[in-house]
């Protein structure tokens, strides 16, 4: 196993997380997300080691192991496909660059939490064998090749948000995009007087092993059946709700949900970000609250635990925002708190929600921050 304490590093790459304020699960229906690199981060340490194998170590999992460049296939261990998957489709686009090297990796990022480790893992893999080998891959293609590792290594269908949010992120600024086109525009985060506060529910969740990819395979029912009468439409979140309704005798009462879900969370996110335009952080609180309620009633994919937190929020003045964030069924509620209320409020909702469920609350306290980036380089 690697030597933590002598391994003599060529380039180190600093991977974020990222938070979504709005537009949840739109990514992969071709809508409107609003997404933040934030300032928990995974740490890669990369060397050449000028052979044809590689060993990877872990530090969080305390395990490591090792790859024969010549066979790149999946493992059985669910996060070391996120690395096989990027270190394959490099291979696929820049063919015979990457060569033996060993990477130590630590995380700050705590799992399951839906702040996007896996996609942290991905970017930072790919970065950071991108700096290391001089590959010349472009920004896009690292956000592409890391998204399509999930999907053939990891099997989960995301769409690109996270990807995109993790190596685009930019200090202070959230990031309008448009998933369909891949088109954005960055939007101060100045939330002042309020914060921007995760609270962590503690109840894990796999994305690979959940509902996700049925949730995708519902929205696209829908889009082929308002397809068949409406050819125009290239993707769900661009059908206007009103057309939506008109296949509610038509579709089954799921799919028809998940498709009305879909097109009004497209149309809440451009409203909170014309709302973030004109200061008006109440209006955007509301669509807060308006995501989760109908990620909660229409796509299903909350839990009680994060129900109850975002109900508990409901009754505090100096909240004016909360919702549920992430692939869902766990993870964190993203809250609005005036700044100066929010110890108050961790104290509040850890007490209440330690008496409700009898488990432990984290908070997560986090800053905007920039995407991924070489930190350090000793490569010759």
């Amino acid at each position: 196993m690697l030597d933590v304490n002598s391994f003599q590093t060529d380039i180190k790459i600093d991977s974020p997380g990222r938070i979504n304020l709005i537009g949840e699960h739109i990514d992969y229906n071709g809508g409107l997300v609003l997404p933040a690199a934030i300032d928990k981060k995974i740490t890669f340490k990369f060397r050449k080691n000028h052979s044809n194998t590689c060993e990877i170590l872990s530090s969080n999992f305390k395990s490591s192991f090792k790859i024969n460049l010549n066979e790149i296939s999946r493992s059985k261990t669910e996060w070391q496909n996120y690395i096989l998957g990027v270190i394959y489709h490099i291979n696929v686009l820049k063919p015979g660059l990457i060569k033996g090297f060993d990477c130590i990796i630590e995380s700050n990022l705590p799992l399951g939490s839906g702040i996007s480790s896996s996609a942290a893992l991905e970017c930072g893999v790919a970065k950071g064998l991108n700096e290391l080998f001089d590959i010349g891959l472009t920004d896009l293609e690292m956000i592409k090749l890391s998204r399509d590792a999930e999907h053939t290594f990891v099997g989960t269908k995301c769409g690109i948000m996270d990807q995109f949010a993790v190596v685009k992120g930019k200090e202070n600024s959230l990031i309008l995009l448009d998933c369909e086109t891949l088109e954005y525009k960055l939007i101060p985060a100045d939330f002042s007087p309020y914060t921007v506060l995760l609270l962590n529910t503690n109840v894990s969740h796999s994305l690979a092993s959940s509902e996700y990819n049925v949730r995708r395979d519902e929205c696209n029912t829908a889009l082929a059946a308002i397809q068949k009468k409406y050819p125009k439409y290239r993707s769900l979140a661009e059908i206007e709700p009103e057309v939506v309704q008109e296949f509610k005798q038509i579709l089954p009462e799921k799919v028809f949900n998940r498709a009305l879900y879909v097109s009004e969370e497209h149309r809440r996110t451009l409203k909170a970000a014309k709302c973030l335009d004109q200061n008006d952080l109440k209006g955007f609180g509301d669509c807060l609250y308006g995501s989760h309620n109908g990620l909660q009633h229409m796509y299903e994919v909350s839990c009680k635990e994060l129900d109850f937190l975002v109900d508990f929020s409901k009754d505090l003045e100096y909240v004016i925002g909360s919702r549920m964030m992430g692939g869902g069924f766990g993870g964190c509620t993203i809250n609005l708190v005036l700044t100066d209320k929010v110890e108050a409020f961790i104290e509040n909702a850890t007490a209440a929600y330690q008496e409700k469920f009898d488990l432990d609350l984290s908070p997560i306290k986090v800053k905007i921050s920039n995407g991924v980036s070489k930190i350090e380089s000793n490569a010759k």
